[in-house]
């Protein structure tokens, strides 16, 4: 299903629920799993000196350190190294997303897996959570590969995956996410589910809507998904349309747990704007800190109509 993963780590804590998916993931579909580092950033020009993501310090990236991270990295992982067939660590000196992005592009990637840091409690999380938090937005933008986000225990995950969620939005960008949804869903035979929130935050003061209105609008939502979404199907029919209105994010997140979803996917943004200058919405970044499962953020075609 997924013949090439990238995982990409800070291997640190932030990233331990996230590494679970990865070899999961990896393990059943027998996929080649890329353990990605980015270790530091040269201080100048081609200077053989970094610094350390993790600790700000200044390091030397000579072959013996190299090596002493590659250790540090099957260290961190050694249970789930022992388990995993087709596994290779990578490491590299720069700046975080441009070489995740770089070295996703040049093999051929076909899932971008990374956490997203939410215990603000721990010494040093704010820190790891602009490193981490910044870079995934960062990847998400310009990833020509679905990007599978997770930032907390994969609860409801069971042999990944069962239940899908798709949330959407219209955007140009909704039909990536949508053709990837509906590939997944397809190929491992679960329900997949269609579900849009009628934004009620940006009602003017004073201009609430009636209840008949509302209804009027979840009424053309749904007809609106079976066209733009629905006509897609292709044969596929394990799947139901939902329309709730509300606050975006806090409706897809209720309704995801209801059903007890396994997997969420989204457009990255709901903006109808060049994808690479879009940033990561607001929606998506609100259910990718808060959903119990795995969020996939989609913004390109390359690697869904190649897997179609």
């Amino acid at each position: 299903m997924f013949k090439k993963i990238l995982f990409a780590t800070t291997a640190s804590p932030t990233c331990d629920h996230a590494a679970k998916v990865a070899f999961d993931l990896a393990n059943k579909y027998g996929s080649q799993l890329t353990l990605f580092h980015v270790y530091g950033i040269p201080t100048r020009g081609f200077s053989a000196m970094s610094t350390d993501i993790r600790t700000g310090e200044q390091d030397s990236f000579d072959a013996d350190y190299t090596e002493w991270v590659k250790d540090e990295i099957k260290n961190t992982y050694a249970v789930q190294l022992e388990k995993t067939r087709n596994c290779t660590i990578e490491t590299r000196v720069g700046v975080p997303h441009t070489e995740i992005l770089r070295f996703a592009r040049k093999e051929d990637v076909d899932l971008i897996v990374m956490g997203a840091h939410t215990r603000e409690e721990e010494i040093g999380a704010m820190r790891f959570r602009n490193i981490v938090g910044s870079t995934m937005q960062r990847v998400a933008k310009a990833a020509r590969a679905p990007v599978l986000i997770v930032s907390r225990p994969c609860a409801n995950c069971f042999w990944y995956f069962s239940n899908i969620v798709f949330g959407a939005d219209f955007s140009k960008a909704s039909q990536s996410a949508f053709a990837f949804a509906l590939w997944v869903a397809k190929e491992i035979g679960c329900k997949l589910y269609l579900f849009h929130s009628l934004d009620m935050s940006r009602i003017a003061a004073g201009k609430v809507e009636g209840q008949e209105q509302i209804e009027t609008r979840i009424e053309a939502s749904r007809k609106r998904i079976e066209e733009v979404y629905g006509s897609k199907m292709g044969g596929f029919d394990n799947y139901e349309i939902e329309i709730w209105e509300g606050i975006p994010y806090v409706e897809i997140l209720k309704y995801s747990r209801e059903k007890k979803a396994d997997l969420i996917v989204m457009a990255h943004h709901t903006r109808e704007v060049d994808p690479e200058e879009a940033v990561l919405g607001s929606t998506v970044e609100q259910v990718v800190l808060r959903a119990a499962s795995p969020v996939a953020s989609v913004n390109h075609p390359d690697k869904v109509v190649d897997a179609a």
